[in-house]
């Protein structure tokens, strides 16, 4: 019996959001490495020597990162079928964020201190480990925290 194959939306689609298959597993340890390695270039450049000796690198590995983000999230968008709920959604937004302000940095004076937004690229991990379900949990114990 022959397999017709998948649309490629439909393909693009498994890839992104099903971890369950060796190309989402791939996709999403892909992801995570690129997270962390984001974050540990962002850390690294604000040493001030290490900037002054390594700056121009750090730059270029911080706009490489960027794109291969951006074009993440436009993947994402191109896979659903309803892409205007991932935008609002909180997954979503800060995958948005986590973009910005590099392109913001280029076009605006003084956007560089948005930089500093970046650092939500660590809660894509929550949804590269399947654990969204737990942030709604996380805002009610800092609530709970607050209020005690």
């Amino acid at each position: 019996m022959e397999q017709t194959a998948k649309p490629w939306r439909a393909r693009l689609h498994e890839i992104i959001y099903e971890s369950n298959t060796p190309a989402g597993k791939t996709f999403d340890v892909s992801l995570l490495f690129a997270i962390v390695a984001s974050i540990l270039i962002v850390m690294f450049d604000s040493v001030e020597e290490w900037h002054d000796r390594y700056g121009v690198l750090f730059a270029v590995l911080e706009w490489t990162f960027t794109i291969l983000f951006t074009i993440e999230y436009i993947l994402r968008l191109i896979s659903l079928r309803k892409p205007i709920r991932y935008v609002f959604s909180f997954i979503g937004i800060i995958d948005l964020l986590a973009i910005i302000p590099s392109y913001l940095s280029v076009l605006f004076v003084g956007a560089q201190s948005l930089l500093v937004l970046r650092a939500l690229r660590l809660i894509r991990i929550f949804r590269i480990f399947k654990l969204t379900h737990f942030i709604s949990e996380l805002l009610f114990l800092r609530v709970a925290i607050r209020a005690s």
